[in-house]
């Protein structure tokens, strides 16, 4: 959008390549900005668990670094198909706050939509980021609840800190396994590449 808004982009157009090449150049560099940055908090993330107490397992670490892979490729995705409708600076300002704040409230990143009236988070299971923010919860918090019950801690209890955080979700009153919180957002993430390109196609018709 910036290049929009500068000009830059018609000096990119001169070059002999097609709408949907540039356009995914523009998502790889997004993609590569925005992992080093998440990569980076992350890094702060497990060094703060190392201090305080520690509980995750090689692999658990392997797959959160795995959800964050995942969660970066869909939230550009996203963001593309967004951003190509604007060009101008108030506009990204906007939208960009909107998103952010908007998206990652409904989503369950800033709080658990377990704490959501039943209606709306019925409505929030629809939304790919959701299984997301609970693939994160669920390898952070895995070795937690493994040490809880290791200690005897009542199994009632246990299931609901579970449900009360968002480590375990349920789609109209079913569970919604790991395997399939992966192929959820996988496929949106197909998805939304293939709408990104196929705007840009149209775009130029």
């Amino acid at each position: 959008v910036q290049d929009k808004v500068v000009g830059s982009i018609h000096d990119l157009k001169i070059a002999p390549i097609k709408n949907s090449q540039l356009a995914l150049s523009y998502y790889l560099s997004s993609l590569l900005a925005t992992m080093i940055v998440c990569l980076s908090a992350m890094a702060i993330f497990l060094v703060y668990l190392a201090i305080v107490g520690w509980y995750l397992s090689f692999v658990d670490v392997l797959l959160l670094i795995f959800d964050v892979f995942i969660l970066v490729f869909f939230g550009t995705a996203l963001s593309s198909i967004i951003n190509t409708f604007l060009s101008t600076q108030g506009q990204i300002s906007a939208v960009a706050t909107i998103i952010s704040a908007g998206y990652g409230f409904i989503c369950g990143a800033y709080m658990p939509i377990s704490t959501f009236g039943s209606g709306l988070q019925k409505v929030l299971m629809f939304l790919p980021g959701t299984y997301g923010t609970s693939l994160l919860r669920f390898h952070a918090l895995r070795g937690v609840f493994k040490q809880m019950a290791l200690e005897q801690a009542p199994a009632e209890a246990i299931i609901g800190l579970q449900n009360g955080v968002d480590y375990n979700v349920y789609f109209f009153d079913q569970q919604v396994s790991v395997h399939a919180m992966y192929l959820i957002l996988i496929g949106s993430i197909v998805l939304f590449l293939a709408i990104c390109i196929l705007i840009n196609k149209l775009r130029k018709r």
